[in-house]
């Protein structure tokens, strides 16, 4: 049974700032609490489950900060959870619906270090217990960032690929110029990293329709890998109609899928080739497993992102779903390299083999998560730990 929730805020010493359609996505200076990530764990019977999310907001489309997945771990969900049974997820899960819905963040924390726990109590990883190892070594994609040189784009890119292997790209886009500077910069990264590779775009909602049929058009000579998420998340009939237009490239949904029920929605509406499952804003591996359901009914493939800004565990616990779903269900590859020491070591797991080779990672294969934190790692680098217990 759960007898006490360690709640700890940890600093990144190396800041990270990128650059979407809606803003930037800033790790913060050091020392703010503000956009830090929220590590737990929850002890049960001499096991300790172990998680960590970091909170995408202030900005873009999730609500959840640093703040708000502290006071509600340490207010409603904490509480809740004392005396219950780690293995009881769908109870639980059903719980933390009745007494405060939302708040994806940090049921996710919370979901993803009661697998850790109910893996370490019965001594196997995590994707033993969510359906094997259809893949156990995944690809990687990677994320670059807008910038008003396109030759900080053309670096980005031309890093992953040399330095790290990486076959699949995905750029940004939505440049505040307009979709023909979109065009610009995808065709010279495409010139510089060759005809091999993947090289989808992602305006994170920042076009419109029309501007999203027409930079599709533009891009298809260059041989546009993918469209992720590119208008109004709510808006299903746009995304039906930018996918009927883009005619055989795949259009991915992301901030428009939070549940299960946009799932099915997104299904209905035939919005999209593909569902981006992002532990942190669907609420953890419980949910990303109903997701995967119903996309596997509606013959719709899965992606698997996340932020993963420099945390072991939180591209652990991707990885591990990741390698769960068989391969022909999955389009594209795992975007959660930025937690695999690329841009930065995890400050509190200096010692890992879970890192890039070949532009893929081999999933742990550990009890739990199969990553370990360095306790005094931890100490140096907590700005805040609270304790729910009874």
């Amino acid at each position: 049974m759960i007898d006490r929730i360690e709640i700890f805020v940890t600093e990144l010493p190396v800041r990270l700032k990128r650059i979407f359609s809606s803003g930037s996505y800033d790790t913060g200076p050091l020392g703010r609490v503000l956009g830090k990530p929220v590590l737990v764990r929850i002890h049960a019977d001499g096991v300790v489950g172990c998680a960590q999310i970091r909170p995408i907001a202030p900005g873009h489309f999730v609500a959840d900060t640093t703040h708000s997945v502290v006071a509600a771990i340490r207010e409603i969900y904490g509480p809740d959870l004392l005396g219950r049974d780690i293995f009881d997820i769908e109870g639980i899960t059903e719980r933390f619906d009745l007494r405060l819905a939302g708040n994806p963040a940090a049921r996710a924390v919370l979901d993803i270090a009661l697998h850790d726990a109910m893996g370490k109590a019965v001594g196997l990883p995590v994707h033993k217990l969510i359906g094997g190892a259809c893949q156990p070594v995944i690809p990687l994609e990677w994320s670059v960032s807008l910038a008003d040189d396109v030759g900080v784009m053309v670096a980005e890119a031309t890093r992953a690929v040399d330095e790290f292997g990486i076959q699949v790209l995905c750029l940004k886009a939505a440049d505040r110029r307009g979709w023909r500077q979109d065009v610009r910069h995808f065709e010279a990264v495409r010139k510089a990293v060759g005809d091999e590779v993947v090289i989808g775009v992602d305006p994170n909602t920042g076009w419109s329709v029309a501007d999203a049929i027409a930079a599709t058009h533009a891009l298809r000579p260059f041989d546009l890998g993918y469209i992720e998420q590119p208008v109004a998340r709510r808006n299903l009939r746009g995304m039906a109609a930018v996918r009927r237009e883009a005619a055989g490239v795949p259009v991915m949904a992301d901030e428009g899928l939070f549940t299960p029920q946009d799932a099915y929605a997104l299904a209905e509406a035939g919005a999209a080739d593909a569902l981006c499952i992002k532990l942190y804003k669907i609420g953890g591996l419980t949910p990303a497993r109903k997701i995967a359901a119903v996309a596997e009914a509606a013959d719709i493939q899965l992606n698997v992102g996340g932020l993963a800004t420099q945390s072991q565990l939180e591209a652990a616990a991707a990885a591990h779903f990741y390698a769960s779903v068989p391969q022909r269900r999955m389009m594209g590859a795992g975007e959660f390299v930025f937690g695999l020491n690329t841009t930065a070591p995890d400050p509190l797991v200096p010692e890992t083999e879970f890192v890039v080779r070949n532009g893929s990672v081999a999933v742990p294969t550990g009890p739990g998560l199969g990553v370990t934190l360095d306790e005094d790692a931890l100490k140096k680098h907590t700005l805040l730990h609270e304790v729910v217990k009874a």
